[in-house]
């Protein structure tokens, strides 16, 4: 059985984040949940501070503070998918991005993996206090939604946004201790 955990980005990890990064450039993907990292391929480094910024900065309407993971699968150490959760959304938040961005590498997608990064993101949510969590994701993208309704995600609008996706969006939210309580199976395959 694998199993996966969080790591907090680190210099130890540079070849291996920007390798992450290239693969969804190689597949033509969009990257989601990557703390900006795409924007730093140059400058791992100066990423690593924004992210230390990032968490400890005061929200205002253009920036809240946020965490980003690296899902790392124990058995090879691989990074398999990122997350960046908003500890608290600004108005613009509210409306379209929610409290996290997430993603699994091309080559790791369809084995189930974007769950147990949903379930430890749904984890750290709940260590900060975030009892409800707003997610959204584009309708054409049915398997970031389908995570979010495994984990009881209510769907609570549908519509075209023509300001920030330029596409139909989808919203949830997450009851974070529902979800957690609900979904126990999921400690057994996480550190």
């Amino acid at each position: 059985m694998e199993r996966f955990y969080y790591e907090v980005p680190g210099i130890g990890r540079k070849d291996d984040a920007i390798a992450y990064i290239r693969e969804f450039i190689d597949f033509g993907s969009e990257i989601n949940g990557s703390g900006g990292l795409d924007r730093y391929l140059d400058d791992y480094e100066g990423w690593l501070e924004k992210l230390n910024l990032d968490y400890s900065r005061v929200p205002d309407e253009d920036k809240v503070p946020a965490r980003t993971f690296f899902l790392i699968r124990e058995s090879d150490s691989r990074i398999v998918g990122m997350i960046n959760i908003r500890l608290t959304l600004n108005e613009k938040l509210k409306h379209y991005g929610g409290h996290m961005g997430y993603s699994i590498r091309p080559a790791e997608r369809g084995k189930g993996y974007n769950k147990i990064n949903l379930y430890l993101g749904l984890k750290v949510c709940d260590q900060y206090g975030i009892e409800e969590v707003f997610l959204d994701a584009d309708l054409a993208n049915p398997a970031s939604w389908k995570t979010m309704e495994a984990f009881g995600g209510k769907r609570i609008r549908e519509y075209y946004d023509d300001r920030y996706a330029h596409c139909t969006v989808v919203d949830y939210t997450i009851d974070v201790r529902k979800a957690l309580a609900e979904h126990a199976e999921y400690m057994k395959l996480t550190l």
